[in-house]
């Protein structure tokens, strides 16, 4: 796994130089550089597989192709044989990143279909000037760039660009507004209003000569596109897929690990892979507190760990503890976030011990998007005509509004300054997703929409950077496309229902689990936010959203304040997500804006005095 980075303009070479410095806690192993002319390309590494022969950036021996690569393939040992039969040489000893290298000269952009795994990589074509950028089916791992008149750049982390003088640090009043409703940044644009992401599934190539750029997409999912099979007959598909994706996932020449939440998903990856032999670690996390009792889920991990016979880590935390490192992780985030933070825990704990870590994301929208389409769905006349266009009205109230935290006419009337809430954005951005999906029911379509936005965006980013922050190599082995592909296509109706919404998995699950877990019901990693605003934090949220503070940046309404912040803090009203939103984008604007995106050298408890 890598830290990729890299520029196409006249430039100085202390630039690369320093954008592949500020990633160099994705890869503490090795580093490199290219140079060919006015582009140059930079890595470092966290060697998994092939440690000796993996260096990068890696070229071909004729000198025209040269490739910085981060992620890994899986099907990499067949691609090899096949290749070996047409008579490529290797040089490496099984390096995947050899393969892919070798598969791009020989079938170019048709080569990606072909790939099993998560990856994000450029190849450089010194002939042609071009510069090949492509981003996994899921996006499961990162890719930024920013472009303007001829210049390009790109890098596996934001902040990593700040170090190109071009690129401006104005903020995208349009991601703001957007973060404020989904507690994250969707799409293709990103909080900086220079700075893009390659979407999930898609190329870009870079013509060096002319600055010309070109962008497709080589994959997207096809759901709810196969006919109807027996229930009995799709539960042992799933079963061998699932086998396959989680043996293929764990290839590894370092040990491995498993993030063990409790839950069905990760549950599921330690079972199997216990019962095929493996040898791993399983690390669980969770609070002490009042009320913990109703969702701690380290008594279910227990009983897997227990089962397999696992070598098992608890983290008992209590929740304030996550507070010393909540600058660090803004930092290392990116852009702002309001999601969870306990799995930063779990990889702090394996840091030093292990370099792969096995998670059960990807689970929840293969099966059943969390009953987002429950409420669409329900009517007698939308079951009986499978209807799958929503009206406007219907889908902002039952969909949008019921999902997320702020409508757009809140945020327009008493949370943006008058110049960043002009327009109703983010209810029209989810509607455009949910009518442009290639599917036809609701359940569909709003599997469609989450993989689109807050798979990618929320749960894979906030993996990739927490895990990269530790120096480990996060998989999700649910997200093989051939397991995904499989789940994805089966008919709505099988794949989900609304009174269990991933029954389907788990009965092709079953003898991997406790009898406990068959019946537990979902939990999922909380922390104390409403304890914490009102307490430990009150002092920092005063600070950062007083009312002076949020005149002179100019992005909420100065009554922000009277509105959502005073009511929460006195206790007159619950608004925890709202003002926790707030102070986690007024931290990123600390760290990002005022400290132009430099390693912070502050803790929160410095703003509390």
């Amino acid at each position: 796994m890598c830290g990729i980075v890299g520029i196409i303009s006249s430039h100085q070479v202390g630039w690369i130089e320093q954008m592949n410095d500020t990633l160099s806690h994705r890869g503490p192993d090795d580093r490199g550089v290219f140079y060919d002319g006015n582009v140059s390309l930079a890595m470092t590494r966290l060697s998994i597989i092939d440690i000796v022969d993996g260096h990068q950036p890696m070229t071909t021996s004729d000198g025209r192709y040269t490739i910085i690569f981060n992620g890994e393939i899986y099907n990499a040992n067949e691609l090899r044989l096949e290749l070996e039969g047409k008579g490529f040489f290797f040089r490496s000893n099984h390096s995947d990143t050899e393969v892919l290298l070798m598969l791009l000269v020989n079938d170019g952009l048709a080569a990606l279909p072909r790939l099993n795994g998560m990856f994000a990589f450029a190849l450089w074509d010194s002939l042609k000037r071009e510069l090949l950028c492509v981003r996994d089916r899921f996006g499961i791992k990162p890719f930024y760039f920013s472009s303007r008149d001829r210049q390009f750049a790109f890098a596996s982390e934001l902040k990593s660009l700040f170090h190109i003088p071009w690129i401006s640090r104005t903020i995208d009043k349009r991601s703001v507004f957007h973060y404020m409703s989904l507690m994250y940044v969707p799409g293709r644009n990103t909080i900086i209003s220079d700075i893009y992401r390659l979407g999930s599934g898609a190329w870009l190539l870079v013509n060096a000569t002319d600055g010309t750029i070109t962008e497709g997409r080589w994959w997207e999912p096809n759901i709810g596109s196969n006919s109807y099979i027996p229930r009995a007959e799709a539960c042992h598909k799933i079963r061998v897929a699932f086998e396959e994706a989680v043996i293929s996932w764990s290839q590894s020449d370092v040990p491995i690990g498993c993030s063990l939440s409790g839950g069905l998903d990760s549950s599921a990856i330690v079972g199997l892979l216990a019962s095929k032999g493996k040898q791993i670690s399983t690390y669980s996390v969770g609070f002490t507190g009042p009320g913990e009792e109703a969702w701690n889920e380290l008594p279910l991990a227990r009983l897997v760990a227990d089962r397999w016979g696992t070598e098992h880590h608890e983290i008992v935390l209590n929740p304030e503890s996550l507070l010393d490192d909540l600058v660090d992780m803004v930092w290392h985030l990116d852009e702002p976030y309001g999601g969870g933070l306990p799995s930063w825990a779990v990889f702090k704990q394996m840091k030093g011990r292990i370099k792969v870590a096995m998670t059960g994301t990807g689970g929840d929208e293969l099966f059943g998007n969390y009953g987002k389409w429950r409420r669409l769905d329900s009517s007698w006349l939308g079951c009986l005509f499978k209807l799958s266009d929503p009206n406007s009205e219907d889908f902002r109230r039952k969909f949008f509004n019921h999902h997320y935290y702020l409508s757009d006419q809140a945020k327009q009337e008493k949370v943006f300054a008058n110049n960043y809430g002009d327009y109703d954005t983010s209810f029209w951005l989810f509607k455009e997703y949910f009518q442009s999906a290639r599917a036809i029911s609701i359940r569909d379509r709003s599997a469609s929409t989450d993989i689109a936005t807050q798979l990618p965006e929320e749960f894979l980013m906030m993996t990739d950077r927490f895990s990269m922050a530790h120096s480990i190599e996060a998989r999700t082995p649910f997200l093989d496309h051939r397991l995904a592909e499989l789940v994805l296509g089966l008919p709505s109706q099988l794949r989900t229902s609304h009174g269990d919404l991933k029954g389907l998995l788990r009965e092709s699950i079953t003898d991997l689990l406790p009898p406990q877990l068959l019946t537990a019901p979902k939990r999922g990693f909380v922390i104390p936010l409403n304890y914490w605003l009102r307490s430990k934090l009150r002092p920092v949220v005063e600070y950062l959203l007083e009312p002076k503070r949020l005149i002179a940046q100019g992005v909420f309404r100065p009554e922000f304040n009277r509105y959502y912040v005073k009511p929460h803090l006195t206790g007159n009203a619950d608004y925890t997500h709202i003002v926790w939103a707030a102070m986690m984008f007024q931290l990123w604007y600390l760290i990002f804006i005022d400290g132009q995106g430099k390693r912070p050298s502050f803790k929160i408890s410095d703003l509390l005095k």
